[in-house]
């Protein structure tokens, strides 16, 4: 495990003690700043980085929304196709990070350590999804790994948009496409836009 976690750290430039790491998610709905906490969670930050790098996320979409939990994103393109992941990693929801509204985690199924590319942005508090102990799939948690510092507007916007079902999925999928164009690991905080910015929608 060290030597995977130091050939992870290695390829994408972290430390364990890094400086958070900044994320541009460009959407048709329009951008999410996110900040990713490498000493808290270095194999999920590590491992979304490298995703990120690789242009994964370029042209996916958001598949998975539910108003009052969180929504869904990473995983399949705007036909939902199923993209390819790598390999899955280990589980980092123990790290004492929470899933407090705004914070980003990674999906998984059912197994603990059955994380890929595909992500989740809390739009409530959901304590359940917490790290409790290593006894089962459930109290093992969801492991954040960032949270967003701008653009929750964003998150919101998509959060309430209106949802059904679109074969594979039976529900939750929103009815416009909620499409991330662009993932891109940025240098510095970009300046926030002005009320009089904004288009008029």
């Amino acid at each position: 495990m060290k030597k995977i976690l130091a050939l992870l750290l290695l390829c994408t430039g972290l430390t364990a003690f890094a400086a958070p790491v900044l994320i541009k998610m460009e959407t048709n709905r329009g951008d999410i700043v996110l900040e990713l906490y490498a000493d808290k969670a270095p194999l999920s930050v590590a491992n979304f980085v490298q995703y990120v790098k690789e242009g994964y996320y370029d042209g996916t979409i958001f598949h998975r929304v539910i108003s009052t939990f969180m929504i869904q994103g990473g995983g399949f393109d705007e036909d939902l196709v199923r993209k390819i992941t790598r390999d899955p990693i280990k589980n980092e929801a123990s790290n004492g990070l929470k899933n407090l509204r705004g914070t980003i985690a990674m999906a998984r199924l059912p197994s603990p350590h059955s994380a890929t590319g595909q992500f989740f942005i809390n739009v409530q508090d959901n304590p359940s999804l917490d790290f409790t102990s290593e006894d089962n799939g459930r109290t093992w948690g969801y492991a954040v790994f960032g949270k967003v510092v701008q653009g929750l507007d964003v998150v919101d916007e998509i959060r309430f948009t209106q949802t059904g079902p679109n074969p594979p999925f039976p529900s939750d999928v929103p009815i416009k496409t909620m499409l991330i164009k662009k993932v891109s690991v940025i240098d510095k905080m970009p300046e926030a836009k002005k009320v009089e910015d904004q288009p008029v929608k």
